[in-house]
């Protein structure tokens, strides 16, 4: 007895408690695992380009094999203009703001069922995931943001003007938004389709469809008065609008549309984060 009583109190560095607050983000615990997030999106390089032959390189071909597909049947089958902007620079910029967008959202919504096996093992904050995927993706868009700016100096040494403004200060406002967009829509289906898995099928369709929902291989200009309420609730459309106008000066600047989009955004994320705190707790038993 006087051993025990002589023994000193233990200190935890981390105490795992049930998590009750659906909003909770628990960013501290996000940041004390931030090395298992660098692991994860370390994973996912791995997984992705492992034994291939031109390894990341692939950052760079998929969209630009993309834009070459857009430039042959919509800018010289179907003749659709660029509101004066060369095709290479109008494609490949809608081209890599979308793939981020919609590769965010895809992997995110295969969290749960994707890491099923890891997430029944092993505590860690389940956030890490998806944060994860937003970060490698994001890691991929400032190559492809590399390229982008290298085709628009080869413009301008070609001849070509842009006018460029201070709305280009936005544009990493604008590339984090896609992203909190992405993965708040991806973590409220990843968290739907747990239970209900046939509607994963739905999620390549849907996205086909909100593609050519949104301004990518068409300018915002050539679209008709009556349907243009299609693209003030497309959270998407706006953001790529803004893009091209503060980077190549060209398109619109859709101030009332973009805060309606931001607004979207914070909903979705803020969403999305009390349905997977709230799954989370009893997917293990449905998967």
């Amino acid at each position: 007895m006087n051993e025990l009583k002589n023994k000193p109190d233990e200190s935890w560095d981390l105490i795992i408690e049930p998590n009750r607050r659906l909003f909770d983000l628990r960013l501290r615990e996000l940041y004390q695992y931030r090395d298992l997030i660098g692991l994860l999106v370390r994973r996912d390089f791995v997984a992705a380009y492992n034994q291939t032959v031109l390894g990341p390189f692939w950052f760079l071909i998929q969209p630009l094999m993309t834009t070459l597909m857009f430039m042959f049947v919509f800018g010289n089958i179907a003749k659709l203009g660029t509101d004066g902007i060369p095709q290479p620079l109008f494609y490949f910029s809608g081209t890599i703001l979308w793939s981020y967008f919609s590769h965010c959202l895809t992997k995110c919504a295969n969290t749960f069922n994707s890491n099923a096996q890891l997430f029944g093992k092993i505590y860690f904050p389940r956030m890490a995931v998806p944060v994860s995927y937003a970060v490698t993706e994001l890691i991929t868009e400032s190559f492809q943001f590399v390229l982008l700016v290298v085709f628009y100096f080869y413009y301008l040494l070609t001849g070509h003007s842009f006018h460029a403004n201070w709305w280009l200060l936005t544009v990493p406002l604008l590339v984090l938004q896609l992203g909190a967009l992405g993965t708040g829509i991806g973590i409220i289906i990843s968290s739907v389709t747990t239970k209900y898995r046939d509607l994963k099928q739905l999620l390549a369709f849907g996205m086909q469809l909100w593609m050519y929902a949104t301004p990518i291989v068409y300018p915002l200009s050539s679209v008709p008065e009556k349907w243009l309420w299609v693209y003030k609730v497309n959270p998407v459309s706006p953001v790529i609008e803004m893009f091209r106008y503060a980077f190549l000066g060209s398109g619109n600047c859709p101030l009332e549309s973009w805060f309606i989009s931001l607004g979207i955004t914070a909903l979705a994320l803020l969403f999305g984060i009390a349905i997977f705190n709230h799954n989370e707790r009893t997917f293990i038993d449905v998967i």
